[in-house]
């Protein structure tokens, strides 16, 4: 079977369009992390992890230029989850910074913005690529994506979303003038920089290393980057 007719063929956004080790190599078999350890999200792949109420996920830019996309689910309630809109009008602003709750699209706080290293550039607006943004992009055949991590990923530890929403674009620089027109640059990060969120309810959080080399939001080399879970 072609990419294209599995592509047509597919009912459920739940599914990827293909396939890469994300589902082969989750942290754990539920996603439950040893804490203080730190992981790796291999470039252009993604990983799913637990973090329950109270404990702080740490997201590092360990090379300075990778953008890394981030998803958070209530554990137990797939259909509540972080939601890029609904932050928005909570923040009145475009992109959150430490202090922010980020809240789900029940508008309840299910992480807080606790630390940003970096010059706290990021992106809410984006959509995750996916096998369509890449056929736009002329690529032929199979291109892990960011959608397709997040579905793997979540696979992996046995759940799944009936949709992707939209992801928190962590170091993603894409600036917009005031007829509102975008670029797409490389990011404005150092190597190390690292975001903190505290969890305010248990939930999933899924992070995607974004495979992106056809524009330059990564310097056309995707990298990996790491995460840890404290208490």
């Amino acid at each position: 079977m072609t990419i294209e007719t599995t592509i047509n063929t597919i009912v459920d956004n739940s599914e990827p369009a293909g396939n890469n080790d994300t589902l082969r190599q989750p942290i754990s078999a539920d996603g439950t992390p040893e804490l203080n350890k730190v992981y790796e999200v291999p470039a252009r792949k993604g990983r799913a992890v637990r973090v329950a109420a109270g404990q702080t996920i740490r997201i590092i830019n360990t090379h300075g230029t990778q953008v890394c996309d981030m998803w958070a689910f209530k554990t137990g309630q797939m259909n509540e989850f972080l939601s890029m809109e609904h932050l928005h009008a909570w923040i009145d602003r475009i992109n959150p910074r430490p202090g922010d709750a980020m809240v789900t699209n029940r508008r309840r706080s299910i992480l807080k913005f606790k630390t940003d290293t970096s010059v706290g550039v990021h992106d809410t607006l984006i959509a995750a690529c996916d096998i369509h943004r890449y056929r736009n992009l002329g690529v032929e055949g199979y291109h892990d994506s960011c959608a397709d991590n997040l579905r793997l990923a979540l696979k992996a530890i046995g759940l799944q979303t009936r949709e992707v929403p939209g992801s928190l674009n962590l170091w993603m620089n894409i600036p917009f003038d005031k007829d509102g027109a975008i670029q797409w640059l490389p990011t404005v990060s150092q190597p190390g920089d690292y975001v903190e969120f505290v969890a305010d309810m248990d939930c999933i959080v899924v992070l995607s290393a974004c495979p992106q080399d056809i524009v330059a939001i990564n310097s056309n080399k995707p990298m990996p980057v790491h995460f840890s879970v404290h208490d």
